[in-house]
């Protein structure tokens, strides 16, 4: 019987188009069954797709991530050689204005012993390095070589209680002597009576006597005066113009200048004629 109305159907098509109208209402009961059939394909397809797209989007986040890591990295090295280089050409520009000889060093170690402020950099005597060299930074005078070994050598911060520098006031050429406070932001000058000419905001440079500092560096910046009636001498701090905590480079410094002697020898007298025109 299927067959046979099969037969009839195709017959009758072929011949005539009076089947074509009921196709079209079959048409809206056959297809959504197509739709459904093919559903559950169309869904592992998608769903396939949808997992592939996900594991492969979050490779890709991973190894963007860990690129970014490595470019963060990259940059905060850069920025790194980038405030060196700033603080190397700040030494070589302060080298060729001091008109003297100067040595970079690189800091090695520093000294934690609490009221010791000494620091170790990578020169020493191999580089011509000599006890009480001056040392500075970009910014001002650092110290003065305590020890030396033939490969490193001992600075001595100003800031060392064992520690003193000549100074004089810039602006009126006042003489007196900067002491170590034992930190590192402070000097102490106890020996100036309560009305001295310094007031806060006064720049200290070295006066060049005891031979050791030339004449002119900055040292310090005078930051609190207070006079005490009870006592000889009044209470002045300053504030060091060196960055002595954050300094990595150094400058030792040779002085074309040698210092006079106090007492001169009578043996090499000369006498001299004097004229009476």
């Amino acid at each position: 019987m299927a067959i046979v109305a099969s037969v009839t159907l195709l017959v009758a098509e072929h011949r005539s188009n009076q089947l074509d109208f009921l196709r079209a209402t079959l048409s809206f009961f056959i297809d959504p069954l197509k739709y459904l059939v093919d559903l559950p394909s169309v869904l592992i397809e998608q769903a396939t797709d949808a997992v592939s797209s996900y594991t492969t989007l979050k490779k890709d986040n991973e190894h963007l991530r860990e690129e970014q890591l490595i470019r963060q990295t990259q940059l905060l090295k850069l920025e790194a050689l980038e405030k060196e280089n700033i603080r190397l050409r700040a030494l070589l520009e302060n080298s060729f204005k001091l008109g003297e000889q100067v040595l970079v060093a690189e800091l090695l170690a520093v000294n934690t012993v609490p009221y010791e402020h000494i620091v170790v950099v990578n020169k020493g005597t191999r580089f011509g390095v000599h006890q009480q060299q001056p040392v500075l930074d970009a910014n001002g005078v650092v110290g003065q070589v305590y020890r030396t070994l033939p490969l490193t050598s001992e600075i001595m911060l100003i800031t060392d209680p064992n520690h003193a520098i000549p100074v004089q006031v810039n602006r009126n050429g006042l003489l007196t002597i900067a002491v170590g406070s034992g930190q590192l932001n402070r000097l102490i000058l106890p020996y100036l009576p309560s009305n001295a000419d310094i007031h806060p905001g006064d720049l200290l440079i070295t006066s060049g006597l005891g031979g050791t500092f030339p004449q002119g560096y900055p040292v310090a910046i005078v930051d609190d005066f207070s006079s005490q009636p009870e006592k000889p001498f009044a209470s002045i701090t300053a504030t060091p113009t060196a960055k002595l905590d954050r300094n990595r480079e150094l400058m030792i410094v040779w002085s074309n200048s040698t210092p006079m002697p106090l007492i001169s020898n009578p043996i090499s007298r000369t006498k001299v004629p004097v004229s009476h025109e």
